[in-house]
């Protein structure tokens, strides 16, 4: 909904998501390395222009994408047309894919230290079209109501049996590749056809079936990118081997041009990155589908808030974070104590994701469709815990010179046998929390670390062992959700409607047992519900003087009384029989003090109040209790039952 509330609201968590990034770097930059950053106020500028322009792109997410994404997924499935579903499927991979910005940096830097024999734009089309690919065959899958798991597991076999053949100057750049082409715009799109699908298809459901699209285009481009690699190392001469650039010494300032030129070309590169997006979905619903868009106004207000969201965050990006982060990733290598680096990638990997949009938008999703049984909010917390592991653990790969395919190996192995431990709705989610992880704020940063260090230190190929940290951001996030499933699994959390669905159950079995005449039913007391039990009670009386009623009530509330029934009497000793007549109608000069309780607690209540107003002895007054039953309403503490 387009409003000022939500925005504001969505402004407020984009700050939030903000502050452990800001934290991290004023720790690590004034504890360990002990300087102020130059251009600081840039910096903090950059830090509020990224807050702002992650609101608008959410809000622009809310009001155009994922309605007209699953629109059109309803559109295609109720036409029952799976040949136009699959060929929307894979434009929409292609096309988001081959424009997307981390794919071109990471494109170019592999081409420009492998000396030219990696092609940056072949490269790209690889990656493209086996998104494309992946979008089919998650649409297919869909469609057919297959288990993901199957498909999943199948495609780290070829993973693993692609990398046994595959040059080692090509597999980190593979695996890291798998994480990259998930971008801001596409994960959102992606999931919105997956749902879309599955909440229109009968027999589907949204949580298990309607997730799982974007674990697919992570999986495939780490398949078509090896294959890529063995035709390029057969067809080229080994002799030609990379030429490595010099050791970084010197970290340059980065300047901005912040011209009005400059704006506009910026927001011409958000443009072109979006607008094959729209053509795409455009071309599909009035050309196939041959039918106008619903809300047309709001779909294209929500496509222009992506484009301002996306382009106020990539400029403050730019200004905040990334000059001042690869500063950081230089200085550290400097440092002889590698578990600085390991600390500064755990937390910069746990703080950009928490700030990552497309991670956001998906956790919004999955909480909406799960009905509140999955908390965005901790969604996210377990993604951002997997990807500052695999961050930390892939910095010590490179720092050791460890061969990279043992530890997606045995990563694989953890996510394989925790699918079958794992709850089946959290199964989709956390394949595809692996993709969502990398993308517009994590990469670059990442990218710049894993290069940095592989570069500074020596005996390390930037080719070799500089790429995969990404590959490790998006491997263990599958890790934690699925942990995060088995946790939830375990402590009973419960989605709305199925917390209703007991609270009926609960009323309903309330109620007959009500009508139980052999139970006793009590209310508890602050919450909504009663219980009945087999369980007996007594009727506790305690008749004393006027004055000595408050006396006896504190001893029986001392005792353990919960409630209590004050009844006006008057009564005659022996001494006044004989002169009944006259007294009959003489006033109440005593109280009459009845106490219901469990049978149990009769001699403790007794006891305490003979005790206390010396009833057996000098002081006046009579108690007894008798058994009662048929006891409906009684209303009792928690702790008494």
């Amino acid at each position: 909904m387009l409003s000022i509330s939500t925005f504001l609201q969505l402004l407020k968590e984009s700050f939030r998501d903000l502050l452990p990034i800001v934290l991290v770097i004023m720790f690590f930059q004034l504890a360990i390395i002990q300087t102020v950053p130059p251009n600081w106020l840039s910096t903090a500028i950059g830090l509020a222009i990224v807050g702002v322009g992650l609101a608008v792109f959410l809000l622009g997410l809310e009001v155009g994408i994922f309605p007209v994404g699953e629109g059109l997924a309803s559109e295609f499935a109720h036409k029952g047309s799976t040949f136009w579903i699959l060929i929307f499927g894979f434009m929409i991979g292609f096309g988001t894919t081959i424009a997307e910005p981390a794919l071109i940096v990471i494109a170019d830097k592999a081409a420009a230290i492998s000396a030219g024999r990696i092609d940056a734009t072949i490269l790209r089309s690889v990656v493209a079209f086996s998104v494309g690919f992946a979008i089919v065959l998650g649409v297919w899958r869909i469609i057919k109501g297959h288990p993901i798991h199957y498909y999943i597991i199948t495609g780290y076999v070829l993973v693993v049996s692609a990398t046994a053949f595959a040059p080692r100057e090509i597999v980190g750049l593979a695996y890291d590749l798998g994480g990259v082409t998930t971008s801001t715009v596409t994960v959102p799109l992606v999931a919105a056809l997956g749902i879309g699908l599955a909440s229109t298809i009968k027999g589907r459901n949204p949580v298990l079936d309607g997730f799982g699209l974007i674990a697919f285009a992570s999986l495939t481009p780490m398949i078509f990118v090896q294959f890529y690699g063995i035709a390029v190392y057969q067809l080229f001469d080994a002799s030609s081997a990379t030429v490595l650039p010099p050791i970084v010494e010197k970290i340059e300032t980065v300047h901005l041009d912040f011209s009005f030129v400059a704006i506009l070309e910026g927001l011409a590169g958000v443009v072109t990155d979006v607008l094959p997006i729209l053509g795409v979905i455009f071309f599909f619903q009035y050309a196939i589908l041959k039918k106008p868009i619903e809300n047309l106004k709001n779909v294209l207000i929500g496509f222009g808030l992506v484009i301002l969201g996306l382009d106020a965050f990539i400029v403050g990006l730019e200004m905040g974070l990334f000059s001042v982060g690869e500063t950081m990733a230089f200085e550290l290598t400097r440092y002889d104590n590698n578990l600085i680096i390991y600390s500064f990638g755990f937390f910069i990997g746990f703080s950009t994701t928490m700030a990552e949009p497309a991670l956001t938008a998906i956790a919004r999703k999955a909480k909406e469709i799960s009905d509140g049984k999955i908390n965005d909010f901790v969604l996210r917390l377990f993604v951002a815990l997997g990807v500052a592991i695999g961050i930390a653990l892939g910095s010590y790969r490179i720092v050791s010179g460890g061969e990279i395919v043992y530890y997606i190996i045995a990563g694989y192995l953890f996510v394989i046998v925790l699918t079958f431990l794992a709850p089946k709705y959290i199964i989709p989610i956390a394949y595809d929390s692996g993709g969502v992880t990398t993308s517009t704020v994590t990469v670059p940063l990442v990218a710049a670390l894993g290069l940095g260090l592989a570069t500074n230190i020596e005996g390390r190929d930037p080719l070799i062992d500089g790429f995969g940290l990404i590959a490790f951001a998006s491997l263990f996030p599958m890790l934690t959700v699925m942990l995060y499933g088995v946790i939830t699994e375990k402590i009973g959390v419960k989605g709305e409607k199925e917390k209703e669905e007991i609270h009926l159950d609960e009323l309903r079995h309330a109620l007959e047992d009500a009508n139980n005449m052999e139970l006793s039913t009590v209310n508890v007391e602050g919450t909504n519900s009663r219980h009945s039990y087999l369980m007996s009670f007594s009727a506790v009386h305690v008749i004393v003087p006027k004055d000595k009623q408050e006396e006896a009530f504190k001893a029986a509330r001392e005792a353990g009384v919960r409630g209590v029934t004050i009844m006006s009497a008057h009564g005659m000793g022996l001494e006044h029989m004989e002169n009944f007549y006259n007294r009959l109608n003489a006033e109440d000069t005593d109280a009459n003090l009845m106490f219901i309780t469990q049978t149990k607690n009769v001699d403790k209540i007794i006891r305490t109040i003979i005790d206390k107003l010396d009833i057996t002895g000098e002081g006046r007054g009579l108690t007894f209790a008798y058994p009662v039953s048929h006891i409906k309403g009684l209303r009792l503490k928690l702790d008494d039952l």
